[in-house]
């Protein structure tokens, strides 16, 4: 008997391409653009959320697609997230072999370089595959 035909058989070559990479792709292929914050009342905190519900990637361990839903939250500082760019961004992962981990930083990481907000968090809730569901959150400058 050939053990090797078993467990993680479609795994044996998984990878996914390196982060940067994905982010420089990402950036040529659909930026996050951002508008001007108009804040009127400077003694309140003004929290944004935006939800991708169809989000989806590829599996870098079986090839088959995984789905999910990507939540943002963030008080703007002085720029504000442009809804179709973030669309565009977020379907360009359509085609990307990444773990869902990856997602959320990449994801993160160009929201903030992109908005600067004063505060932010991600929620990235992958649904279940083999009977496993996977949550990543991040955050920053949150209490």
């Amino acid at each position: 008997m050939n053990t090797s035909k078993y467990l993680y058989e479609e795994g044996k070559d998984y990878q996914q391409i390196d982060a940067k990479v994905i982010r420089d792709r990402l950036k040529k292929v659909a930026p996050l653009m951002a508008f001007e914050f108009q804040e009127q009342v400077k003694e309140s905190e003004h929290w944004i959320t935006i939800e991708s519900p169809e989000f989806t990637a590829i599996c870098p361990f079986s090839d088959y697609p995984d789905f999910g839903m990507i939540r943002i939250g963030y008080v703007p500082n002085k720029r504000c997230l442009e809804l179709k760019s973030f669309k565009l961004y977020i379907n360009a992962f359509r085609d990307i072999r990444i773990f869902h981990e990856t997602v959320t930083e990449i994801i993160f990481a160009d929201f903030l370089q992109a908005i600067q907000p004063k505060k932010a968090k991600i929620e990235v809730d992958m649904n279940p595959r083999g009977n496993v569901k996977t949550i990543c959150r991040k955050f920053y400058k949150c209490s």
